[in-house]
């Protein structure tokens, strides 16, 4: 299914995406040691052990970044101009190997951008939920979206 253009948001919308996703160990290792961080809470099943949570913990940009991604599909996909920017994000509960993960999305605003014609910004509100229905992270994005098919 295609995003969505501008012009067919409205505030209040939600959407419970459809997908979900289970997060594997590999997923965890290997977002952290591509994006450089030797964090033993995320990488070190030992230290981790000796930690509150008792074992290792998801990588919470990995969280965030399949936040988003898991919403591409129903908003914004082949609509989007651009990200503008992610402002409070959350990780309110711990994510760990295992935990089936799916999201939901809120339409918090629209309006017509002021000074690109044919465009506008739609800011959302994205939610992860594990498998028992805990909100594990969360963030408002704002997207820069295209109007119409006619926008190009």
């Amino acid at each position: 299914m295609p995003g969505l253009w501008f012009a067919d948001f409205e505030v209040g919308r939600v959407f419970e995406h459809e997908w979900t996703r289970t997060v594997t160990e590999y997923d965890n290792m290997q977002f952290s040691l591509m994006t450089m961080n030797p964090q033993p809470l995320h990488i070190d099943h030992h230290a981790a052990a000796r930690t509150e949570f008792g074992r290792p913990l998801v990588n919470s940009l990995f969280t965030l970044g399949l936040l988003v991604g898991m919403t591409v599909n129903d908003t914004t996909l082949n609509t989007t101009v651009a990200n503008l920017g992610m402002e409070k994000v959350r990780f309110p509960a711990p994510v760990f190997h295992g935990d089936t993960l799916r999201a939901r999305t809120t339409v918090q605003a629209v309006r017509a951008s002021k000074s690109r014609p044919g465009q506008g910004i739609v800011t959302f509100l994205h939610e992860m939920l594990n498998q028992d229905g805990t909100v594990v992270a969360s963030c408002e994005r704002a997207a820069l979206m295209k109007a119409g098919p006619e926008a190009g």
